[in-house]
C-alpha cells in the first residue's frame, strides 16, 4: 500500500526546465498521485491476466475473453499513465517490488474460483478509480487538463468495467 515515503519525489525530482505553465512543486505532487494510479493499473493488469490464464468453471470461454480484453485495456493504460508522468519531468517506477509497495491493490498469488476473480477485479477496479480520483484533484488544482483529462477517462472505464464485473455476480 502507498505511504508518504514511498512517493516519486524520494525517487526523483522533476525536471526543473520543463516549463509547461505548471510549476516543479506541483508536477510533483501529481506525479506522486500518478505513481500511485500506475502501481494500481499495472497491479490490476497482472492480476486480470493471470486469471485469464488461470480460470476454470462453466463460464470459462466468456471469462477468458473478457479477462483478455480487459488486459490488454489496462496494459495501453499503464503506457499512457507513463508517459504523462513523464512529460511532467518525472522518471517512472518500473519495477515489481516499487509498484507493490505504491499499489493499494493487493496482489493474488493462489488460483481463486471464478466468483473471487470477479470479486477481486470489481474491488481492484473500484481502487484504482479512487486513485485516479485522488490524482484528478491534485490535476484540476494545479490547472493540469491533460492529466485531469486522462484520469476521467480512466475513472470512466474503471467504474465501467466494475458495474459490469458486478452484475455478473448477481
Amino acid at each position: 500500500m502507498a505511504t508518504p515515503e514511498n512517493t516519486v519525489s524520494k525517487l526523483e525530482k522533476p525536471d526543473p526546465q520543463i516549463r509547461i505553465g505548471i510549476d516543479e512543486q506541483d508536477r510533483t505532487q501529481i506525479a506522486e498521485a500518478m505513481t500511485r494510479l500506475l502501481a494500481d493499473t499495472y497491479t490490476l493488469y497482472l492480476k486480470t491476466h493471470n486469471f485469464h490464464w488461470n480460470v476454470t468453471g462453466p463460464h470459462f470461454n466468456s471469462l477468458h475473453n473478457m479477462f483478455e480484453t480487459q488486459y490488454n485495456e489496462l496494459w495501453t493504460a499503464t503506457d499512457e499513465i507513463a508517459e504523462r508522468i513523464r512529460a511532467l519531468g518525472v522518471f517512472v517506477p518500473g519495477s515489481g517490488k516499487q509498484f507493490s509497495e505504491l499499489s493499494s491493490i493487493a496482489e493474488e498469488t493462489g488460483i481463486p474460483d471464478w466468483e473471487s476473480m470477479l470479486r477481486q477485479l470489481v474491488e481492484g477496479h473500484e481502487a484504482a478509480s479512487r486513485s485516479a480520483r485522488e490524482v484528478f484533484k491534485v490535476a484540476d488544482e494545479a490547472n493540469d487538463q491533460p492529466t485531469a483529462d486522462l484520469v476521467t477517462e480512466r475513472m470512466t472505464h474503471h467504474e465501467k468495467t466494475a458495474w459490469m464485473l458486478r452484475s455478473m455476480l448477481q
